[in-house]
């Protein structure tokens, strides 16, 4: 069978798909690549991806292109199943014989209600990694015979065995031909990165036992594995040789630095080629790795901080306290590397407090840049656990109707109005302070290109606050 491997289309400016760990709409036009599509994609013959939200292909175009396809795998999310269940339907209503298939953590979870939610329109869904499962589909092996996927036959649901966590990184293909034969560079954004910019993994999960992480609970798993590095640096000479375009790598690795030494060895290997780099690292990495790596070409991390208080850091097990992110941050600016911080308003034990807490020590850090969101408990992780056994959950609505994230979580003593409300009192105080607009006006100044993008970057901002306020209006 022939597969398109589609990252359907949603909202405008969605965020949300394959690839993607922040499942709604965001404040400035970002784009991750699809990259857990292009791993299969890139082991089948006569396959192709399409990313509908980057490629701008509404649904009638996306209908149009997966009528020449066989076999349709869409990635879909907890906020997006019911939508990507209606692309199913369209895509059968004008192919009955095409095969389509759902992937991704949510029907990991949940595979026999995503069925049911979709029955007589999904025909398949794939439990956890589905580079080989997806291949062997195409293939043509029965269905039975093959592991990690939920389908129907005769009316009923079967399940086949749990298919194991991928072990050798390396045998998979390169997903950058991909991404070069398929998809259109130079769309692929994010504010903080140097643009064009070029997303790959050296290693799938993370060790880390973060309570309301959805990657590594759901779909990745906690046992990290890793790429050789000469194979990361084979893969990352290919794109320098084959992608000009590129201006910076991303590690997109749920957390590069877990692995220490595979981190400095794969600095090591890419130092040669003089490229500006980026990666996700916990606020707890070490001095001389972080000076290995800024030494190798890396200019950027991105921090999940989640939170200043020191309190909610252990209810969430985070594992890194807020000295040790104090220390991390002075040494990344020591070494000149640019850090954005990401921050989550509503974890357990939030108040209000805590939220100017969070807000205070964001702004005493003085990071480059930094994305507030709100708690989402997604099925499968500790946290949607704990929510509802404590009725923390408000409603199932994690997005409205323009695809921009909704707080569903309603303590007793804070609710979600409040939460919701915190994400732009926190974007308002950390960048409208006279320091960093200073800074960002004298860049500007000397900058043409820089002066361009936080012109365009501030439009999209009060537009995106516009509709947040009007989605706020629902809480």
């Amino acid at each position: 069978m022939k597969p398109l491997f589609l990252n359907p289309p949603t909202y405008e400016d969605f965020d949300g798909g394959a690839g993607a760990r922040y499942q709604a709409s965001r404040e400035v036009t970002s784009f991750w690549y699809p990259t857990w599509l292009c791993f299969p994609a890139g082991m089948i013959e006569g396959s192709r991806v399409v990313d509908a939200p980057v490629q701008r292909f509404d649904l009638d175009a996306c209908l149009a292109i997966a009528a020449e396809y066989d076999m349709v795998v869409m990635y879909t999310s907890t906020p997006t199943l019911s939508l990507d269940i209606e692309t199913a339907h369209r895509i059968k209503e004008r192919k009955p014989a095409t095969v389509t298939v759902l992937t991704g953590p949510h029907v990991t979870v949940l595979p026999e209600e995503s069925l049911r939610q979709g029955e007589g329109v999904i025909d398949i869904v794939c439990r956890g990694e589905f580079d080989y499962t997806t291949k062997e589909l195409c293939e043509g092996r029965e269905w039975e015979k093959v592991d990690g996927i939920s389908f129907w036959k005769n009316g009923a649901i079967h399940h086949t065995p749990d298919r194991p966590p991928i072990q050798d990184l390396d045998a998979l293909p390169f997903v950058a031909p991909v991404y070069k034969r398929d998809l259109p560079i130079a769309e692929y954004v994010i504010p903080h990165f140097k643009n064009p910019y070029v997303s790959i993994y050296s290693s799938r999960g993370c060790p880390s036992k973060c309570i309301y992480c959805l990657w590594p609970q759901t779909f990745s798993g906690r046992a990290m594995r890793t790429r050789s590095p000469q194979n990361v640096y084979e893969e990352v000479k290919w794109i320098v040789d084959n992608i000009p375009e590129m201006r910076e790598l991303s590690f997109d690795d749920d957390t590069f630095t877990a692995d220490r030494r595979h981190a400095r060895e794969v600095a090591a290997k890419l130092k040669p080629l003089g490229i500006s780099w980026t990666i996700n690292a916990r606020a707890n990495c070490d001095y001389e790795t972080l000076k290995i790596m800024r030494e190798a070409g890396l200019r950027h991390v991105v921090v999940g901080y989640e939170t200043g208080n020191e309190q909610i850091l252990k209810n969430i097990k985070k594992g890194v306290t807020k000295e040790q992110a104090i220390e991390f941050t002075r040494n990344c600016k020591k070494l000149g590397l640019s850090v954005h911080g990401a921050f989550i308003m509503g974890l357990p034990g939030e108040t209000r407090d805590t939220i100017r807490e969070t807000i205070e020590f964001a702004k005493a850090l003085d990071l480059n840049s930094i994305q507030a969101s709100l708690a989402s408990p997604y099925p499968g992780t500790e946290f949607w656990d704990l929510c509802r056994q404590e009725g923390w959950i408000a409603s199932d609505a994690y997005i409205d109707d323009t695809g921009h994230q909704m707080c569903v979580i309603n303590y007793p003593h804070l609710s979600n109005a409040e939460i919701f409300n915190a994400v732009e009192e926190f974007y308002d105080k950390f960048y409208f302070r006279p320091k960093f607009i200073l800074r960002t006006v004298m860049k500007m100044i000397t900058d043409g290109e820089e002066r361009r993008k936080r012109l365009k970057e501030g439009k999209q901002y009060l537009e995106y606050m516009k509709k947040r306020k009007a989605a706020g209006h629902s809480c």
